[in-house]
């Protein structure tokens, strides 16, 4: 099978396309997946760019996202059989391989059926980022009906699907863009307020949209600086949450002074610290979030796909930043 090899850190061209064989099962509740497409995340750059999270973890498979259809069952699988379609959020961390390959190896038990109104590109693009913005607001924020939130980077990969999760809770949504192009895009989606950082004072056009109150929650995926000017729009007692660091020049006067609560959000910390009961959750996340896809009140935003031997130029692309909604490859 190829499969793309990282076998040190560095550039996007240190990713090399190789042939490798067909991985046998191992495991009496393990799947073998031939895969029709892998999403392509931010936390795969900086893999590359800084090492794998397993000790000794080269070479490895990058890719967290997956989905294709299965090709073989262990002799204890009871919800799959050969050619069901799958999606699923496992390896590429420099543990368990990951899905930048024509097939991989998944438990049952993390592997979930594919939307049936999803394509493979659309479906490999969403893993991680439903379950990213679903944790952020639903199990770390508990967002209900009427509470105002902002999300940075609307039109992103975590972005795009946090307004749509907001808007089913019944929450009302301000999210920040770079350009009008996206500003119609996220305003498609449901977003209320929506502010061009570019142009804007984001803490003045914050208050004057909640009327000097201030969000209830804010979802930061951009970084420190986000984080920072995000403290002081801020409703007093209100949740913010992050998927990065804040960064050590931090001020938290003004954080306690108004009573944050701050939540930091990984979702891949289950799959590398092995917790059982989270990655569960994690699946019944992609369930619930299918129903919804099915519906269509929820959409995956794929803004590119790239063949499986241009990987290095997809990686580019997303590290020059400013893309809209997921990068996806494909196998065929």
């Amino acid at each position: 099978m190829k499969v793309i090899e990282m076998r040190k850190t560095g550039e996007p061209e240190a990713l090399t396309l190789t042939e490798r064989a067909v991985p046998a099962l191992s495991s009496p509740t393990g799947l073998l997946v031939r895969l029709k497409a892998a999403g392509i995340n931010p936390v795969d750059t900086k893999l590359r760019a800084r090492g794998v999270l397993v000790p000794d973890g080269l070479p490895a498979v990058l890719g967290c996202d997956g989905a294709g259809v299965v090709e073989a069952v262990g002799e204890r699988v009871s919800r799959f059989k050969p050619g069901d379609p799958v999606w699923f959020c496992h390896g590429g961390l420099g543990g368990p391989e990951g899905n930048y390959a024509e097939y991989a190896l998944v438990d049952e038990g993390i592997a979930q059926p594919k939307p049936r109104t999803l394509d493979f590109i659309h479906a490999a693009a969403a893993p991680l980022v439903l379950i990213t913005a679903w944790e952020a607001l639903y199990d770390h924020a508990d967002l209900a009906e009427g509470k105002r939130v902002l999300i940075h980077a609307g039109a992103g990969g975590v972005g795009h699907v946090a307004i749509q999760l907001a808007r089913l809770a019944g929450a009302r949504v301000c999210t920040t863009v770079s350009n009008p192009r996206k500003a119609e895009l996220v305003r498609a989606l449901g977003a209320k307020c929506v502010i061009n950082y570019q142009e804007e004072d984001l803490v003045a056009a914050v208050m004057d949209w909640t009327g000097g109150k201030g969000v209830d929650m804010a979802l930061d995926t951009v970084g420190p600086a986000v984080f920072a000017q995000t403290v002081p729009a801020m409703a007093y007692r209100g949740n913010l949450v992050t998927i990065l660091q804040p960064g050590p020049d931090q001020d938290w006067k003004e954080v306690r002074g108004r009573n944050l609560r701050i939540s930091f959000e990984w979702m891949l910390a289950p799959m590398l610290r092995e917790q059982p009961a989270a990655r569960a959750h994690q699946g019944e996340i992609l369930r619930r979030c299918a129903q919804w896809i099915d519906s269509g009140e929820l959409r995956i935003q794929v803004s590119e796909t790239f063949p499986l031997k241009q990987v290095a130029v997809a990686h580019n692309r997303i590290e020059a930043g400013h893309t809209e909604g997921k990068l996806v490859l494909t196998m065929e």
